[in-house]
């Protein structure tokens, strides 16, 4: 493993409107699932070598420092650049260890994973859970393993991802789905949308918050174009009639899709929209009232 340094680690967020989190924590940098989509590749983010994952030096003293020196809590978002469970986790701890700093300090956690490795942390998260909001988001593009292979190449398959689902919230864990992003011409069918939600509804997921869509830009876009030719033959050349130089794709067909993830997720009773997710999040815990647009 190779350390980088950091002065800090937990940031203020510039805004609330993502899940509410007054926070961010990204203890590694890089990420090795190599999905075909990712966003964070973007040149503007400036990660050198995107694809190796590097921790940050001294990583948890500063997270303790930064901690005390914050005069309000508030809920840390982990996981908004790198994925905080990549392989190295499972050795290093480090994320683990950061959660029992949160613990100990009173402050709420907001994880985003594609990862099951979050299921061995479930002890820490019932802590937290007792004090401050405790979320566990998991993003699931597809409900078919044999294309997650494809798309997230190193990440654990969609099967995996279900069953952290289902035992993080058997453990009644706040949890749900990032259902992002939808890749127009490849996941934006109108069965897969209706199977992810069955199947988050069965595993007990609380929300499904989605992105019909997927944003291109810079490098990342041509690292895309490259991999549609090696997966999906063709659709270069589909990509580039339909989006030109736009950098947000829409699928073509998101109005529908829209109209029928919303039947789906009235029909077993699974909240999308941010304000509602943050609401129920936040329910059980005496935070100030803040007022976000629906979504």
């Amino acid at each position: 493993m190779e350390y980088i340094p950091a002065k800090t680690i937990v940031t203020r967020n510039k805004t609330n409107s993502w899940f509410g989190y007054e926070y961010n924590m990204n203890i590694y940098r890089g990420c090795c699932h190599g999905c075909i989509y990712c966003d964070s590749r973007s040149s503007c983010y400036q990660i050198e070598n995107f694809d190796k994952v590097r921790a940050k030096e001294n990583a948890l003293e500063i997270i303790r420092n930064d901690l005390r020196r914050k005069v309000k809590t508030g809920v840390i978002c982990s996981g908004s650049m790198s994925d905080p469970y990549n392989p190295f986790e499972k050795e290093l701890s480090f994320t683990r260890n950061s959660l029992e700093l949160i613990n100990a300090y009173g402050f709420g956690t907001g994880i985003v994973t594609k990862s099951d490795l979050v299921t061995r942390d479930i002890d820490i998260l019932e802590d937290i859970k007792s004090h401050s909001c405790a979320m566990v988001k998991i993003t699931i593009t597809t409900p078919h393993d044999s294309l997650a292979e494809k798309l997230e190449r190193g990440a654990p398959l969609a099967s995996r991802r279900f069953a952290a689902l289902k035992e993080l919230s058997a453990a009644g864990i706040f949890t749900g789905v990032l259902f992002m992003p939808v890749l127009p011409y490849i996941t934006d069918k109108e069965g897969d949308i209706k199977e992810v939600v069955e199947r988050s509804a069965e595993v007990g997921a609380k929300f499904i918050y989605p992105n019909m869509g997927v944003t291109l830009r810079g490098n990342q876009k041509e690292w895309y174009y490259n991999k549609l030719d090696k997966y999906f033959p063709d659709l270069r050349e589909v990509y580039q009639k339909e989006y030109g130089e736009k950098m947000y794709c829409n699928s073509p067909h998101s109005r529908k899709l829209w109209k029928v993830f919303q039947e789906e997720c009235d029909r077993y009773g699974i909240i999308y929209k941010m304000d509602q997710i943050i609401r129920e999040a936040r329910k059980p815990y005496t935070y100030s009232q803040l007022s976000f647009f629906d979504m």
